[in-house]
């Protein structure tokens, strides 16, 4: 039996968040034991924990406050694989690694491209040092696209033979699901949906920016929490498009909203792999993203389904593009074969044994 400790930072209604959970929810029990450690058991996604899922919650939302506590119960766990995900929290375990078992490897996932994720810190130049000191003390690093491990590369100097690129699972029979009851906004005109925390990163204000450019029937269902919120709502006044755009915070089922829109927005200044938009073409539903947004360019070579723009000109063109929905029941699924769940999940299994089996990285 595998022991399998995942470190998160909260139940933050995040796609890293989604990831990770999905995961631990899916490894075969037969050869796998997870566990979880949360630095702050808090967030939306608290109730989706699994119950055969241990969670030890440290109670400590800052890192520097759960430190110690960190390293504490790592030591005490012996796990055999430790995956923390999210820069900070790897920076964390690779820098405790010598408090881990003798025969404890690192797998470290990351949600994004390095350079995205260091550079929106309040300290990228010192980031981008720990990174170069500590990153390669992985034994294995899990990414999200080609692109950040291409980064991982040359940045870090990381062997190419200690990454490895796992797409993201998406449990299509769960998702579509969900998306029965469809939900669409009522009037006539384009209906669009966009969702994820409401920071600069996602940028919905680039979004609200464009809506005086589209017809006046054009509505956008913007899904999520976060701390630009309230700026968000004073933009879509300024612009006097308020009355076309519904910010509903965070949903439990965004499918249903998905199901029901022409497209699926993705408007991101960065992105690693965008699992909202995964989702989306999982209940049949096209995304027009960004192509900033990382990850979702390398699903464009997939699928058709994928528009990628490289400005706000052509963004709002894709979007135009796009055909109205005309019946309300769940579209076919749109989403490449190879981010549904079983084989994503057989990878991943793969993946631990593989690493398990290979001597410990010092």
């Amino acid at each position: 039996m595998i022991r399998v400790t995942f470190v998160l930072p909260s139940f933050a209604g995040g796609g890293a968040e989604r990831v990770v959970l999905t995961l631990a929810r899916h490894l075969d029990r037969t050869k796998f034991a997870p566990d979880l450690i949360v630095l702050d058991g808090r967030g939306a996604l608290a109730k989706t924990v699994p119950e055969n899922l241990p969670v030890a919650d440290l109670r400590r939302p800052r890192l520097r406050q759960a430190w110690p506590y960190l390293g504490a119960i790592l030591k005490e766990k012996r796990s055999d694989v430790v995956i923390p995900t999210i820069s900070h929290v790897n920076l964390a375990v690779l820098m405790l690694r010598g408090k881990l078992g003798p025969s404890t490897r690192v797998v470290a996932r990351e949600s994004n491209t390095p350079s995205a994720s260091l550079g929106s810190t309040n300290w990228p130049r010192l980031y981008h040092w720990l990174y170069r000191r500590y990153i390669p003390r992985a034994d294995t690093i899990l990414c999200p696209s080609k692109k950040a491990a291409s980064e991982f590369t040359e940045d870090f100097g990381v062997p190419s033979g200690r990454l490895a690129v796992l797409p993201h699972p998406v449990d299509v029979a769960s998702v579509r699901g969900h998306a029965v009851d469809t939900i669409r906004v009522p009037g006539t005109g384009f209906r669009y949906v966009a969702a994820g925390r409401m920071t600069r990163q996602k940028g919905f204000d680039r979004l609200i920016d464009l809506l005086p450019n589209l017809p006046k029937d054009t509505h956008i269902t913007l899904l999520g929490e976060g701390k630009d919120l309230d700026a968000l709502r004073q933009q879509a006044i300024r612009l006097r498009v308020e009355s076309r755009v519904a910010f509903l915070g965070f949903v439990a089922n965004p499918w249903s909203y998905y199901a029901g829109a022409d497209a699926f927005l993705l408007p991101s200044r960065w992105e690693g792999m965008p699992n909202a938009a995964l989702e989306a073409l999982a209940v049949g539903v096209p995304v027009v993203a960004r192509a900033e947004a990382g990850g979702i360019v390398e699903v464009a070579a997939l699928s058709d389904a994928v528009t990628i723009a490289d400005n706000d000109e052509s963004f709002v063109q894709a979007i135009r593009r796009m055909v109205p929905l005309s019946d309300i029941r769940t579209r076919p699924s749109l989403l490449p074969d190879q981010f549904a769940l079983d084989s994503v999940m057989a990878e991943f299994e793969a993946l631990l044994t593989r690493v398990v089996a290979e001597p410990v990285l010092r």
